[in-house]
């Protein structure tokens, strides 16, 4: 690793993040004219907010490990061939502003994510909440924290456990055995549509257990490492450990410790038994 990953390069990761936040997304927070909104997808939207902090971000990512490779969200977008760097030997991995549909509804929460993968491994991540200032890091090996204090995943204590169950991009068929197989078994809460939100809670106690199934890089990459560098665990359903260059692969679950994660996953697995059956 030519940049050792310690506190002076997170403090310098957390200053562009910051420096993106600040100059090219919250200026922008509920200012927003309708010209500065487009229709990504089917329930996505980009947002002028979006290009112009990931320009920041790769330019000084680049600048500070000129070594690595650079995947962003929004030029990823553009031209998929960028995805084939995942799997480089380094690689700088952004989403410069997740949970862009909250934004342009001029509401919370939304954040910027990066992460640093090596040869498809995540072995840094870092989370800014925009609005609150909340930083989260994890480095692979070395712990994870919240605004430099250590941080420990912790449940919530409540039972039923409480889960954040996405259904967004699940099939119908999926959806709705996830919603009469699993959902029976946990106290459900809304999902935030923010994975720089939904990661952390996982952390702090607020929800015991999330299912994604939509999993992309730049989503994910900083939680997963985030949860289980808190001592929680997140993982493919099956237990395998998630990687930036099989992001294209569905179904993701993070839970506040592994006991939960075991517990869900099992549930999962016979859910894709009936599944099977003919």
């Amino acid at each position: 690793m030519p940049a050792p990953l310690d506190a002076a390069l997170t403090a310098q990761i957390a200053a562009i993040m910051r420096e993106a936040s600040e100059a090219a997304i919250l200026p922008r927070y509920r200012h927003l004219s309708s010209q500065d909104i487009v229709a990504k997808a089917a329930d996505d939207v980009v947002t002028i907010a979006d290009g112009e902090a990931e320009a920041i971000l790769a330019e000084r990512l680049s600048n500070l490990m000129p070594e690595a490779a650079i995947v962003g969200e929004e030029a990823a977008h553009a031209d998929p061939a960028v995805l084939d760097r995942l799997g480089d030997g380094l690689c700088w991995i952004i989403d410069p502003l997740d949970g862009t549909n909250n934004f342009a509804a001029g509401k919370a929460p939304f954040g910027v994510i990066v992460a640093l993968a090596e040869s498809g491994r995540t072995v840094g991540g870092w989370i800014l909440d925009c609005l609150t200032g909340r930083f989260c890091h994890a480095l692979a090996g070395k712990g994870a924290w919240i605004d430099g204090e250590r941080a420990q995943a912790r449940t919530s204590g409540n039972t039923p456990s409480i889960a954040a169950i996405s259904l967004v991009f699940a099939d119908p068929l999926r959806r709705e055995a996830l919603k009469s197989e699993i959902a029976p078994h946990y106290a459900l809460v809304d999902i935030p549509r923010c994975a720089a939100e939904q990661y952390p809670r996982l952390v702090l106690g607020t929800n015991d257990v999330s299912i994604f199934e939509r999993t992309l890089a730049w989503d994910h990459a900083a939680g997963v490492l985030f949860v289980n560098e808190a001592g929680g665990r997140a993982a493919r359903p099956d237990g395998s450990e998630y990687r930036v260059d099989r992001h294209l692969e569905p179904g993701l679950i993070g839970a506040a410790s592994p006991a939960l994660f075991d517990q869900l996953a099992t549930r999962m697995a016979s859910l894709q038994q009936e599944a099977r059956k003919p």
